[in-house]
């Protein structure tokens, strides 16, 4: 077993990825396109902005043909498929120059890579660019594609290589990873960037940074999950519903709805 770092952290998914060679298999493997890139940008921007937001690419990389994007998101948040389609469509939108001619000259795939999972639980899903009739069949027009990858959703139905990757990167959420179980050389290369060792006290200070981040946004979520939770049930009983239906409904405990109703009874004095 080798002692590695999360990928979950962007300062590790990035010293890992920007290596040329292991953005180019991933991205390969990913896309199912033939890529070869000799340079990988991390916190890309676009000078001068395109639109009113300046989005910022964790690893950019560009060939002959294609504009490749990677981006690394760990926080579960309700809007990540509009913010990497605004992504996906400002560096589309970046290639356009000239009212002569609306065709950008690089294809453009964005790649999300969402650590802790998402609502839909599903492993692999691609915003397709590429208009189709209505039985289904593309017309080859548009190659632009957003692609999410849940790494914790993988199984023996995801198909090989992506699999492998996803596989790899779950694997590391919990710093140990078993590298016999992987046959590919740039998974094994980048098992060895991210060992433990390997980092700077910089680079270990900026994982502790986003570890108070995630765990500050969290405890935001849990919140206001709980806040809503208790407005919902206070509202079915003002509507006169069963306190049993009501702990049903929302989960409370028979203990909290007594509490709520003596405070809804002591607002309602006052």
């Amino acid at each position: 077993m080798k002692k590695v770092a999360s990928l979950k952290y962007g300062v590790v998914f990035r010293k890992a990825f920007c290596d040329p060679e292991i953005f180019t298999a991933f991205a390969q493997d990913i896309i199912g396109l033939p890529v070869s890139v000799e340079l990988v940008e991390t916190e890309k921007e676009f000078e001068p902005p395109v639109g009113y937001i300046k989005p910022r690419f964790d690893l950019f990389a560009e060939d002959t043909q294609h504009r490749i994007i990677i981006d690394i998101q760990h926080a579960r948040t309700a809007d990540h498929y509009d913010r990497f389609l605004y992504y996906h469509c400002a560096a589309l939108l970046e290639q356009i120059a000239s009212s002569h001619n609306y065709r950008p000259p690089l294809a453009v795939y964005t790649v999300v890579v969402l650590t802790s999972g998402d609502r839909h639980q599903c492993d692999i899903a691609v915003t397709d660019f590429d208009p189709h009739d209505l039985a289904g069949r593309p017309l080859k027009e548009i190659p632009h594609k957003v692609i999410y990858l849940c790494p914790k959703y993988a199984d023996e139905n995801t198909p090989e290589p992506r699999r492998a990757w996803l596989r790899a990167i779950n694997d590391t959420l919990d710093e140990e990873v078993d590298e016999s179980l992987y046959q590919q050389s740039a998974i094994q290369k980048l098992f060895a960037a991210i060992q433990r060792n390997c980092f700077s006290p910089e680079e270990r200070a900026r994982m502790i940074e986003e570890y108070h981040q995630e765990e500050l946004r969290q405890t935001k979520f849990e919140e206001g999950k709980a806040e809503g939770i208790r407005i919902i049930a206070e509202r079915m009983l003002r509507q006169g519903i069963a306190p049993e239906m009501v702990a049903e409904a929302t989960e409370l405990s028979t203990a909290e709805l007594a509490t709520l109703a003596d405070e809804m009874r002591w607002k309602a004095d006052y």
